[in-house]
């Protein structure tokens, strides 16, 4: 949680009041697959009508917000493959897909009688599930490629009958605020009317927007499987957020933690595809036993949990072991304090589907890009198109019949190595320019700053097959086409 512009005591009562005037048995069945959404390619860099100077500028600022938000965050106080294609009764199959203002989206389904299918941005970096609610619902500067502020759908409380609000004692009100929470209730009497029934207000910071509102009970709805007494967000009041969050980090209010998951798996589609009517599969498999049998054609690599466990934010995060970055064939160095969260949680590195591109505490970037820089010596930089996009290092390829880029390889802890395709760690401006689409905040930083040293980004892991298997707490991966 975080500062907020506004009375959280006055949205607490806006909040009362829009619920009593405008708000009022599980399936067995363990697999769901739900479409996984491009949040569209054109916000990117092939649109045509835009500067692809201002889109890269963009892309690096709104990745520096989140990356800022990641390392900061606080607890609350108050078809080329047959991977992942067997699937069973146990999983859950749900689209996934892309967006113009970034992301990647699935849609659920929540409410008695259900309603229409609400947009969610997929989120491992964060854990509350929650959706625009309330038909006076307002978003500020959401005015995103294809998105009208005034229509983002909303749900509707009072037209579900399995909607109630999370009272202060519900110990689902502690997974947000702490257990501390329940000290506010203790003694309460209904008749008294300071006394606080509902658990407070939550408001959630997200890099460059945020939202407010209030916790509820729902029923959530897959065609093949149904979850009562789901705990979600009510939001009434956000800021540059033009969709509800589907959080899938390790929480406790987690989607995944909710349900029970054992694994969930997906593959993030191409950014060339965005403005396409076409979608990837997130697959939630909520199958009995932890079993231990891989996936085949995958490589695997242990999650680690931050050292200070659930006592910070960080703790919802998914730390893979990174432990080499090799730039052609060069073995690039980086102290290890950077690779392994340290007793007091900084360092390490995670998997974020909310960040756009992977960023690399100042250090760390320096070397790899110093690397890029050695190998790449025949090119001369484009230090304006540095200066106009915010990334670097950039080189002019003008005139050039052919061109030479060093592989990038990602190599983690058990020998797993992840080799990225070309178009995921350069992109092309106009026909003469090649950035490296890798960033950083604080390039002089003489130590890791707080929070992760790297976060791998989805633009970096576009066109991979991704399992988080929570049962066996391992990461898998493995290239599409």
């Amino acid at each position: 949680m975080a500062a907020c512009p506004f009375s959280l005591i006055c949205l607490f009562s806006l909040l009362i009041l829009l619920f009593t005037t405008d708000a009022g048995a599980g399936s067995s069945a363990a697999t769901v697959t739900v479409p996984l959404t491009p949040l569209s390619t054109k916000h990117y860099l092939h649109h045509s009508d835009s500067d692809p100077l201002k889109i890269l500028h963009s892309l690096a600022s709104s990745s520096l917000s989140r990356a800022r938000h990641l390392k900061t965050k606080t607890k609350p106080k108050t078809k080329d493959s047959n991977i992942g294609s067997n699937y069973s009764n146990s999983l859950i199959k749900t689209p996934l897909s892309v967006h113009s203002y970034g992301g990647y989206s699935i849609s659920l389904s929540f409410g008695t009688p259900p309603q229409a299918s609400t947009p969610f941005i997929f989120d491992t970096g964060s854990s509350l599930v929650w959706f625009p609610c309330t038909s006076r619902y307002r978003c500020a500067d959401c005015n995103f490629p294809n998105v009208d502020p005034s229509r983002i759908p909303a749900f509707i409380p009072k037209r579900s009958s399995s909607s109630q609000l999370i009272g202060c004692q519900n110990p689902k009100c502690s997974w947000i605020f702490g257990p501390n929470v329940e000290s506010r209730c203790k003694g309460c009497n209904p008749r008294n009317k300071t006394c606080p029934l509902a658990c407070p207000p939550y408001l959630i910071q997200y890099g460059l927007g945020f939202t407010a509102g209030l916790l509820l009970s729902e029923t959530l709805r897959f065609p093949s499987k149904t979850v009562p007494n789901f705990l979600v967000g009510c939001s009434i009041l956000s800021n540059r957020q033009p969709a509800g969050i589907a959080g899938f980090g390790r929480s406790s209010e987690s989607l995944p933690s909710q349900l029970g998951l054992k694994k969930f798996s997906y593959c993030l589609l191409s950014r060339k595809f965005d403005d396409a009517p076409v979608s990837s599969n997130l697959v939630l498999d909520t199958g009995s036993g932890s079993g231990d049998s891989k996936t085949p054609g995958l490589s695997y690599t242990p999650f680690y949990k931050n050292p200070v466990g659930s006592s910070s934010a960080f703790g919802e995060y998914y730390y893979v072991g990174l432990r080499q970055i090799i730039v052609g064939s060069k073995h690039v160095k980086i102290p290890y304090s950077y690779l392994v969260p340290g007793s007091d949680g900084n360092g390490g590195v995670i998997v974020d589907s909310g960040s756009t591109l992977t960023f690399m505490e100042g250090p760390l970037f320096e070397a790899v890009a110093k690397e890029f820089i050695r190998q790449m010596g025949n090119y001369s930089r484009a230090a304006d198109v540095e200066k106009k996009s915010g990334l670097r290092p950039c080189f002019d390829i003008s005139g050039k019949k052919s061109v030479y880029l060093p592989e990038l390889i990602l190599k983690f802890k058990g020998g797993a190595k992840m080799a990225l395709p070309l178009e995921n760690y350069f992109a092309l401006v106009g026909n003469e320019v090649l950035c490296l689409i890798l960033f950083t905040d604080n390039a002089a930083g003489p130590a890791p700053g707080g929070g992760p040293a790297i976060i791998l980004g989805d633009f970096q892991l576009q066109n991979f097959y991704l399992e988080f298997d929570l049962a066996n707490d391992r990461f898998g991966f493995a290239k599409q086409k």
